[in-house]
């Protein structure tokens, strides 16, 4: 199986760079070849898009929200996210959920 190119392994997890649409009509989490793209309701600021971004995540891929975290971009609609935990079950759980809704 091979990783889309959105998703990074790392020693402690992984790394997801997603596109991030604040403000919009309603909340969904999309993947269109290799690009991942969230939409959320909630406005950038105050960081509630960020808050709504990982909400989703967490929920989207069963996962706790408190195995997230904004590593990079927090105020730039481009982030990094990163997902703490064992990165092969991980990366796993990330491609069947990307092969589902392709």
């Amino acid at each position: 199986m091979i990783d889309p190119s959105f998703l990074r392994r790392g020693a402690a997890g992984v790394t997801v760079e997603l596109r991030v649409q604040p403000r919009a009509r309603r909340t969904s989490l999309e993947s269109a070849g290799d690009t991942l793209k969230a939409t959320v309701t909630a406005p950038p600021e105050d960081g509630r898009a960020n808050t709504a971004v990982i909400a989703l995540l967490a929920e989207t891929w069963r996962l706790p929200r408190s195995s997230f975290g904004i590593v990079k971009g927090a105020s730039s609609r481009m982030k990094t996210v990163s997902v703490a935990g064992e990165p092969g079950a991980l990366a796993d759980r990330i491609v069947q959920w990307m092969n589902t809704h392709v």
